[in-house]
This record gives C-alpha cells, structure tokens and sequence, in this order.
C-alpha cells in the first residue's frame, strides 16, 4: 500500500505543473451514479479505472479521460474509481452488495501552488461533493481491489490495450503479483455501448457547445475576405465561442481555402484567402467536455462561381437526401447495409454532377457520412447499429477535387429525440449557397 501511495506522489511531483481543469457545468450526480450502476450490471463484476496524471502540458492544461469523466463527473487528476456489481453467494465466493468508492491523491500544497486546489480525501465533504458512496486515499486501493477480487478465476474490468500494458494494467500489477489467476478485461467495448446513447443533460451539453459554434460560424461569415489569413479565422472563431463558455477547440480548426480545401485535415491555417477560391471551415468548440463539430464553406469573394454553386449543390443535396431517408431505429451510418445513409448520399454525388473528364463524383466523396458526438468529438461506437433515440451524430458529405483546386464539405450536428425524430442542433446556420452568400454580407 505505501508503495502504490508513493508511486502516485512521487509521479504527480515528476510531472510538474499544468494549467487546472476549467469549472465544468456539472450534470447532478444522480446522473453519474446511474451510469455506474448501468456498468456494474454489465460488468458483473469489478470494474478499476484510473484518471490520468497532470502531465506537463502549460498549453493546453489538463483534462480529464473521457470515460473516467463519463462515470464520475471527477475531474481531479490522478484519481481512481472502484466500482463492484453486486452478486449471489457461489461456492467459491460469498454474496456481496454493490459498492463504489473513488479513490484520490493526497493534496500537494506547494503543486498547488502552480495549479490550483485539488479536492483531496480528507475532505469530510468530499463524498457529497461527488456522488460516490465512500472516498478514500489513493493508498488504499490495494486493500480494497484484494477484498472484492473473489473467486476461482477472479478478473478485474479495466482499460486493456490492444498490445502492450495500459496505465490502468501497469497500477494494477500489485493485485497481478499475488493472484497468478487473476485476468484483465476491456471495459471500454461496455462503456462505448452506454455512451452511444445520450441522456437529456449530455444533449443540453452539447447543444451549448453547438450553439457557441453556430455564433462562431457567424462570424466568421462576416469575416471572409480576400487578403485575410485563414489563421485569423480560425482566432476569431475560437474567440468568439471561448467567450460563451466553451473551454476550448473540439478539434483543430480546419481553415483551408484554395487548394487546402481540398485536403480533408488540414490544420496549418497559413494561407491567404484569394478572390475565386472557397474555404472549408470545420471548426468547433468543446463546452463542459461535450462537442460540437460544425462545417460550411464560403466563397472568398462573398459569391459562388457557377462552378462552384453547381458542386456546392450537390453536397447540400447529398446531405438532404441522406436527412430525408433517415428512420429511427434503422438507418445507420455506416459504408454497408440496406438502410446505409452513406449510400444515400453517394448515390447522389454519384448521380448528379461530372468532374472535368466526365467521370461521376463519386470518387472524390473520399471519407464517411458521419460520426457520433459526445465527450469525444469522434465518439467511440458501433456504425452498424441502427440509430436511435438518444444519439448524436454528425452528417457531413463532401466533395474534393484536387485538379480544381475546389473542396466543399457541409457539415451538421444531429440528435434523435424520444420521439424518433430527427433534430438539427446546428440548423441555424445557413445551409443553402443563397444564404450563405447572404449571411457573408450581413443580411
């Protein structure tokens, strides 16, 4: 047990200092209990997961792991959580009742000193503060694993690599080391299962991360000009939804105009933009660890050429096709499949437009129709299940012909409501080539 405790002190002080955690709008914790409860009758068993370190990072500060987060609404650093589904007496293990208890570092007063207060285990509040039936220091995580392991081939749920060890497995060997039996599972394939569906907080999140972006998009309509750099873009957008909470970018800005629009992650925001040319903006902010990921793209010169309108169309046309044939409960939005909206959406880039040579478009629709959203803003999940109440996800067609130097990729965040319906949360913003060329200049 002292070994673990100093291991922990010892790597929080290697680290050195970094920016604290923002101040989050925090969802009650009855919302994060559940979610613990609906994973320990998944799990059947006990579930370990460990939040990451402060690391040395005095860019962008810490933030905490999705799914320690998603389980515990803890953002405290070095922190652990136990969580123990309940179960009937065997004959190799007694009954026991569900339990839960989130483990953190003792305070380091001169850290904090660089990186603000930290919620330590001494403090008597502490369990009222999280929501957790009992919190206790780090130190006595091995005492409390060993208790709950039981049985014949005793298995601890836990975040297990691919290859190699994890952070979670490396901090577990103690228990490896006297229990030969003792095996990891992934935990996470469970996690993903529960986080594919939102709950009406999560939604409300990421609505506010969504609209702080539409505001963002806006001006950025206002602020495409030839002559401007597309970093100034990309600083203003950030700007404008750090100022109505967002904590920071979901993702890199993409800012690409001219030939950059053509390249799918572009992130360098170095170019000029050139009268005749249109620039793809994708760039979104994350509010309270939710995301957004909004795209849309601008002529530079305020207008569409007619080459451009005509691609431009064809996107948007893509996006209303797929929008269109989405039902609740089977469509998804996966390459494969009878109910496939990505094949909707290439059937209609493929049928409606040639590129210069005279072959279909197609070929130039060179990634998926989306992906879901949440804490990630390429949330983990299966593309093959039908989507339902409950989900958030992205539509984003696109078309990209390097030869033209043309790229035009539209881009909106969707959530399926109780009711099956389909809701645009970024709908605000213009979508059509007339709107857009309008809201440019300030109509």
């Amino acid at each position: 047990m002292r070994k673990l405790l100093l291991f922990f002190c010892l790597l929080n002080l290697i680290v050195g200092a970094s920016l604290s955690a923002a101040a989050l709008d925090r969802q009650p914790n009855a919302d994060y209990r559940a979610r613990r409860e609906a994973l320990a009758t998944k799990a059947s068993g006990v579930v370990v997961l460990f939040a990451p370190l402060e690391a040395h990072d005095e860019v962008y500060g810490f933030r905490q792991e999705d799914n320690f987060f998603y389980l515990s609404g803890v953002t405290e650093p070095g922190a652990a959580l136990l969580i123990v589904s309940s179960a009937e007496a065997k004959a190799d293990s007694p009954a026991r009742a569900y339990a839960e208890i989130l483990f953190l570092p003792p305070r380091n007063l001169t850290q904090e000193k660089w990186t603000g207060p930290k919620l330590g285990p001494e403090n008597p509040d502490a369990a009222k503060i999280t929501g957790f039936d009992r919190v206790e220091q780090i130190g006595k995580l091995p005492d409390e694993v060993t208790r709950f392991i039981s049985g014949a081939f005793p298995s601890i749920y836990t975040d297990v690599p691919p290859q190699g060890e994890s952070a979670s497995t490396i901090a577990l060997a103690f228990v490896k080391r006297s229990n030969a039996r003792l095996s990891y599972q992934d935990v996470k394939p469970m996690l993903l299962s529960l986080r594919t569906s939102k709950d009406p907080d999560e939604v409300g999140l990421i609505r506010k991360a969504v609209d702080a972006s539409v505001a963002a998009h806006f001006a950025a309509f206002k602020a495409v000009k030839p002559s401007v750099n597309e970093r100034e873009i990309s600083a203003l957008m950030q700007y404008e939804w750090g100022r109505r909470g967002c904590e920071r970018a979901a993702y890199a800005p993409i800012v690409g105009s001219g030939i950059n629009s053509t390249v799918l992650h572009y992130s360098d925001d170095s170019a000029t933009l050139k009268s005749g040319d249109v620039v793809v903006i994708d760039a979104a902010g994350e509010y309270s660890m939710y995301a957004a990921d909004v795209t849309r793209t601008l002529p530079v010169s305020g207008h569409f050429s007619a080459r451009q309108r005509e691609i431009y169309g064809i996107v948007l046309g893509a996006q209303q096709a797929a929008v269109a044939a989405f039902q609740s409960g089977r469509s998804s939005i996966s390459r494969n499949g009878a109910n496939s909206l990505y094949q909707v959406a290439y059937d209609y880039i493929n049928t409606h437009g040639r590129d210069l040579h005279g072959q279909q478009l197609g070929q130039y629709f060179i990634h998926g129709l989306g992906h879901y959203l949440g804490l990630s803003v390429h949330d983990p999940g299966d593309y093959n299940v039908p989507l339902g109440p409950g989900m958030v996800f992205t539509i984003e067609p696109g078309i990209y012909i390097p030869e033209e130097s043309l790229g035009v990729r539209l881009e909106d965040d969707f959530y399926v409501d109780k009711n099956g319906k389909l809701i645009n949360l970024s709908g605000a913003l213009p979508s059509t080539a007339e709107d857009v060329e309008k809201a440019m200049l300030g109509k």
